[in-house]
């Protein structure tokens, strides 16, 4: 069999980096994860299948590239990757707020919402996706993941409409349930799709950029609400809100639909071959494989029997209780401390500031100093201080207390910082998909206990609210602590394995070095290999395999 072969190179100083040869007909060799050159005898791996991306490569010839056209194709995926997420995520939190917006007009004095009923219609959310996690689950993997991401995006934007109609607590209800749905699949596919697009080094960073896209949506909701809010045109104010939302979601269908890939396979937006390859090429230090398209039971029963699993559910739990709590009562906190409501308001506005200041500090010593367990600790002490000192300080100590709520409030970079520490620790795309939506369900379960034990009864004080956030935010630091030692003894598993098979047992992680420091690795490394003659060629033979990070010896779990 020939086929058009294309090598990519690397030539001297003065010349361009990258050359694409083409129109050479080659005898093409074997592929090397099959048996015989025969097509359907399939190397025998962890999961029996060939991973699209390790097949690419392996027909396409070497691969090498500068700094340069790595910036070129990370730029390029910026572009059509990072922005469509940031988009649909800063879009479902405005269509999730909604029926906040339309509260502070006239929702619940229209609609006949009475007691807890206004409540559930924020609970059923979480509750709803706690359900449909996985559904979610099973779709993210055996669906191409834009096409997935795309039918919940159309069609929370139309239950967002129709919301309009909703004139009775029964029918809230019924969108709000769908709307949760919907939107469940988001943040896993998110977190699923940075880990197809990005190496180690460079996720967290992105990971961080929806957040904030997600905390934007908090200054446009209340604007876009305030202007819709004043009009009168035979509807009520709730109703147009609704359908602003749902029409500026179903607007920024088509650009994200545009933009938007399914993986680095078939990206169109990559259309020389040397920028497919040099994308494919860039994900091998993670160990992670690109996407799978077949559900693999060996990979469920592994994410469960995986201590990692069940601690990181715990984390979010810890997490999210205190978030959903303080999320749902931060206002009436504030106005607790002698506030009126438009001086509260004002008041609540520097929180974001701090979320997004603690997410860009927080991200950029994480990167520095090569460690997350350390920066997620002492994140998390500033809430525990900030909250115990609410719960100590006078009521008349106003300056006190506004001082001890925002240095509590940096509590909102914590999740997304956990978010990017587990995403970097597990491989497989059916244990990825699995572990994460794991999580999300403690999450969501965290969100929904969260404002509970905030009682009525205590306002404005919350004083059971805040002891129970402050006992979660300590076991966390506990757990983080347990997390930290577990997975430095996984890599000391790991290094025996490697030792085992004639790979170097001792091996830095270099997807979450800078480029510079990983090119000066990499010599180091490929010196050490020659002189004590181990094969170079083991430390990615299982990079696109689609194994789990207990199967892959390469895999390095960060600390």
């Amino acid at each position: 069999m020939t086929t058009k072969h294309t090598e990519v190179v690397s030539h001297d100083d003065d010349k361009p980096a990258i050359e694409q040869i083409d129109n050479i007909d080659t005898e093409l060799p074997p592929h090397p994860d099959l048996e015989d050159g025969s097509p359907d005898k399939k190397k025998k791996t962890a999961n029996n299948q060939l991973d699209e991306a390790q097949e690419i490569l392996a027909r396409s010839g070497h691969v090498e590239y500068t700094q340069e056209d790595n910036k070129r194709v990370l730029r390029k995926i910026d572009i059509f990757v990072c922005i469509p997420m940031c988009i649909v995520y800063c879009i479902q939190q405005l269509d999730k707020g909604a029926v906040a917006q339309g509260a502070v007009f006239d929702l619940r004095e229209s609609t006949g919402l009475k007691g807890s009923q206004y409540s559930w219609l924020n609970s059923i959310v979480y509750i709803s996706q706690l359900v449909c996690q996985p559904l979610s689950s099973y779709a993210l993997v055996v669906f191409p993941v834009k096409y997935w991401v795309m039918f919940n995006f159309i069609s929370w934007s139309i239950v967002t409409i129709c919301s309009a109609a909703a004139k009775s607590f029964a029918g809230l209800m019924a969108a709000r349930l769908l709307l949760g749905a919907f939107e469940a699949t988001i943040l896993p596919s998110f977190v699923f799709i940075t880990q197809m697009w990005w190496t180690r080094r460079e996720q967290s960073y992105r990971t961080v950029a929806y957040q904030i896209a997600n905390s934007l949506a908090s200054l446009f909701g209340p604007l876009l609400a305030f202007g819709v809010g004043h009009v009168k045109s035979g509807i009520k104010p709730y109703q147009g809100i609704f359908i602003c939302m749902g029409g500026l979601s179903l607007a920024m269908v088509p650009l994200v639909w545009y933009l938007l890939p399914n993986s680095p396979t078939t990206a169109k937006f990559l259309r020389k071959d040397d920028d497919r390859l040099i994308a494919l090429e860039r994900l091998k230090e993670n160990q992670t494989g690109t996407k799978s398209s077949t559900w693999k039971w060996n990979q469920v029963w592994e994410t469960y029997r995986d201590p990692k699993t069940y601690m990181w559910a715990a984390m979010y739990l810890c997490t999210a209780t205190p978030s959903g709590g303080i999320g749902s009562f931060s206002g009436l906190i504030l106005k607790g401390f002698n506030f009126d409501s438009f001086q509260t308001t004002l008041m609540h506005m520097p929180t974001g500031v701090i979320g997004i200041l603690t997410l860009w500090i927080g991200i950029w010593f994480t990167n520095k100093f090569k460690a997350r367990w350390i920066v997620i600790l002492i994140i998390t002490l500033a809430p525990i201080a900030g909250a115990t000192a609410i719960c100590r300080l006078p009521r008349d100590n106003t300056a006190g207390l506004m001082a001890s709520f925002y240095i509590a409030y940096i509590l909102a970079g914590i999740q997304p910082l956990l978010y990017s520490w587990a995403n970097l620790n597990a491989a497989g795309t059916t244990k990825r998909v699995v572990t994460f939506s794991t999580m999300f369900v403690f999450q969501c379960a965290g969100n929904i206990i969260g404002p509970q034990v905030y009682f009525e009864r205590e306002a404005p004080y919350y004083y059971t609210g805040l002891y129970v956030d402050i006992g979660c935010w300590s076991v966390l630091v506990l757990l983080i602590i347990a997390m930290r030692i577990y997975l430095a003894q996984l890599n000391k598993k790991q290094a025996a394995k490697r030792a085992a098979i004639g790979m170097p047992a001792e091996l830095k992680d270099m997807s979450i070095m800078t480029i510079q420091e990983a090119e000066v690795y990499k010599k180091e490394l490929t010196e050490h290999m020659k002189v004590n003659g181990l094969n170079q060629a083991k430390l990615y033979e299982n990079a696109f395999d689609d194994m789990t990070d207990f199967e892959n010896p390469a895999f390095i779990y960060v600390l």
